[in-house]
């Protein structure tokens, strides 16, 4: 008998079967992995160091959902709607009120920290960690423990949000706009958000604090792959603190005002659109309860809302990311145009499926003004100050979601005088686009054409 043939290597059929079934087990994780590390390292964002930030912010994605699924149930679906007004109220109340109050104080508080941009994403990622095993003890019962832990991990999010903001720039691949990056990020959130929703809702069903325990286990996670970043990330020369409502001609601290008037029309207008989010989400969960579209239950009402929703902010940062360069300026005052006219259908002629197009309108629109506000930012604040700017502009967008929320909540359940409400908003917010836009230096003849974000 002829004995059995050898690989080149020495190894025997047995190694080689054994390599063959463990590529084929690790075949279902190394495959889509490497497919992910080659859509966020594509076009040079791998070797300019923002695919690792976009890895990051989905990661960031997927633990903040885990512990909105852990929350929502708590807070909203496990009780009757008059007493989940009141709830949802008392948390607006209490977790929102303190942000309002510390969230200016996060802006300066990084500035103190110009080197430490890695280590102060990495603290919020582990900040959150620790809140979610905190949590998780009190979620079942929904006791007013929970309310100070998720003020924690709300202002944890904000400041990981504000320091992801002012790094992009510093992250940009050659031949690579802003509003694409921007959008690119985005994109990766919304997509991981998009994975763990299910698998948070899973946990849900063996008990409620299992969503909690995954959000911790992807928290810790992000806290080591925040170091991973590019070592240019803490690079900070020259930084100062801006002042957002400076106007004084001679003051040594640029704020808004001094740099870009279209820059603050663009703040106000990304408000009002935040706003919209807001009274949206609050006003028509309520609604829908008391009042399913036709031949559905509230909670498929619901989830066909949230869905057009979430598919038109998906939409919004895919268009961004793969938009050519131009004036956000004009992208800001085209989208809320777009949105103010639904607004108005859907007050006028109100129904089930005008209410789910305006999610859906609203979730594209505002996703594409945001990211052209950041390109804004980025574009026209001086580096100095940004970090600081995010900081103002990033309360002000939580300031006016919470105001909207506020209104939806007591609001009277009649979708007509709603969506009148809620055209009202973006009416505000489109005037001010459209004056950001017209004093934009590109339509003054004597001022010099603005850089392209």
């Amino acid at each position: 008998m002829a004995p059995a043939r050898s690989s080149p290597d020495g190894s025997g059929p047995a190694k080689r079967a054994g390599r063959a079934v463990g590529r084929a087990l690790h075949l279902p994780i190394t495959g889509p992995a490497r497919g992910i590390r080659r859509a966020t390292h594509a076009h040079g964002a791998g070797e300019s160091g923002l695919g690792r930030l976009i890895e990051l912010h989905a990661i960031n994605g997927a633990g903040d959902v885990m512990i909105t699924v852990a929350l929502a149930s708590t807070v909203f679906f496990s009780v009757p709607t008059d007493e989940a007004r009141g709830r949802v109220a008392l948390y607006l109340a209490i977790t929102m009120a303190p942000f309002t109050l510390l969230a200016p104080v996060i802006g300066p508080l990084l500035d103190r920290l110009p080197h430490g941009r890695r280590a102060a994403m990495a603290c919020a990622m582990l900040t959150r960690a620790l809140l979610a095993l905190m949590m998780s003890g009190a979620v079942a019962t929904g006791g007013l423990e929970l309310y100070p832990a998720a003020l924690g991990v709300l202002v944890a999010s904000k400041a990981y949000g504000v320091v992801r903001s002012a790094v992009v720039p510093r992250l940009l691949p050659p031949k690579f706009s802003l509003v694409k990056a921007n959008s690119r990020v985005t994109l990766a959130g919304l997509l991981a958000t998009g994975a763990a929703a299910p698998v948070a809702a899973g946990l849900h069903t063996i008990g409620p604090p299992w969503p909690l325990y995954g959000a911790c286990a992807i928290f810790v996670w992000g806290t080591f792959a925040a170091f991973q970043l590019p070592h240019k990330v803490d690079d900070a020369k020259g930084e100062r603190r801006a002042r957002l409502s400076t106007h004084e001609a001679h003051s040594k601290r640029p704020g808004l005002r001094t740099v870009s008037r279209p820059v603050l029309c663009g703040l106000l207008a990304n408000a009002a659109m935040r706003c919209l989010s807001g009274f949206l989400i609050f006003f028509l969960a309520f609604l829908l309860r008391e009042q399913p579209l036709a031949g559905q239950s509230a909670a498929v009402s619901l989830g066909i809302v949230g869905v057009a929703a979430g598919i038109g902010n998906a939409a919004g940062t895919a268009v961004g990311a793969w938009l050519r360069a131009r004036a956000p300026e004009a992208i800001i005052a085209s989208v809320l145009s777009v949105t103010l006219g639904v607004a108005i259908l859907s007050a006028v002629f109100f129904s089930g499926l005008l209410v789910a197009v305006l999610a859906g309108t609203a979730g594209f629109c505002q996703a594409l003004a945001k990211l052209s506000l950041d390109a804004m930012i980025q574009r026209d604040v001086p580096e100095a100050v940004r970090t600081s700017a995010f900081a103002r502009s990033e309360t002000l967008l939580q300031v006016a979601w919470v105001l909207g929320g506020a209104i939806g909540i007591a609001l009277p359940l009649n979708g007509t005088l709603g969506m009148a409400v809620a055209a009202a908003v973006v009416a505000a917010g489109t005037a001010m686009a459209l004056r950001g836009l017209l004093t934009s230096p590109r339509h003054q003849p004597t001022s010099p054409r603005p850089r392209v974000a």
